[in-house]
C-alpha cells in the first residue's frame, strides 16, 4: 500500500496519516490542539511532536483553551521542567496567549471553526500532487491566515505553520495522487 512519502513505518505515524491528516476537522478544541502542536513543531519534525502528543494532551488540560488561558507563571515553570514536551519558553507562553486569542475569536464568530474555515470558503481544497516535492510550504491562503491570526494576537502562526495546520485539519488535502488516502475531487 502506497502512502505519502513523508510517512515512516511507525504505527503512530501511519495512523496519523491514514485517519487524521487531511481529514476535515471542525471541532474547536481539536482545531486548537492542532494549531498549538503545529506551533510547537516549528524548527522540529512533526514526528517529534507526534510522539509527544499524548503527553501534551495530559499536561495541557487536553487542550482546553479556557483552562490554558488562565495558566499562571507557576504553571509555565512547571511545564518548562517537563521532559515530555518541547521545553521552549516562547512556545509554552504562546500557548497561553493563543488560548486567549482563540477564546476572543470564539466570542466574535461563535466558533473558531466558523472563523478558520472561512479562509477556504468552508470547503477543503483538494490538490493534485504527483510527488511530495510538488507540495508547497506556503500558499496565498496560508499567508492571509497567518496575517489575520497575528493581527488577532496569535504567536507561532507564520505562513508555513498555517499551511501545515491547514493540511493537518483537512482544510487542504495534500495526499499525493498515488496515496491510499487520496480523495477524489
Amino acid at each position: 500500500m502506497k502512502r505519502c512519502d513523508w510517512v515512516n513505518d511507525d504505527p503512530l505515524y501511519i495512523n496519523y496519516h491514514d485517519y487524521e491528516w487531511g481529514v476535515p476537522e471542525y471541532n474547536d478544541q481539536k482545531l486548537f490542539e492542532l494549531l498549538i502542536l503545529e506551533g510547537a513543531q516549528a524548527g522540529l519534525s512533526w514526528y517529534t511532536v507526534l510522539k509527544k502528543r499524548a503527553h501534551y494532551q495530559e499536561v495541557f488540560d487536553h487542550f482546553d483553551p479556557t483552562e490554558i488561558a488562565k495558566y499562571s507563571e507557576q504553571k509555565v515553570e512547571q511545564l518548562l521542567q517537563d521532559p515530555g514536551i518541547i521545553r521552549n519558553k516562547l512556545k509554552i507562553r504562546s500557548t497561553i496567549t493563543n488560548a486567549q486569542a482563540f477564546l476572543a475569536i470564539k466570542e466574535e464568530f461563535g466558533s473558531f471553526s466558523s472563523y478558520i474555515w472561512q479562509f477556504v470558503d468552508e470547503e477543503p481544497i483538494i490538490n493534485h500532487w504527483r510527488t511530495i516535492d510538488e507540495v508547497p510550504a506556503t500558499t496565498v491562503t496560508s499567508d492571509r491566515m497567518s496575517k489575520d491570526l497575528k493581527k488577532r494576537g496569535f504567536k507561532f502562526v507564520g505562513s508555513t505553520i498555517c499551511y501545515a495546520f491547514m493540511q493537518a485539519s483537512g482544510m487542504v488535502d495534500d495526499h499525493i495522487e498515488s496515496c491510499i488516502c487520496r480523495k477524489k475531487g
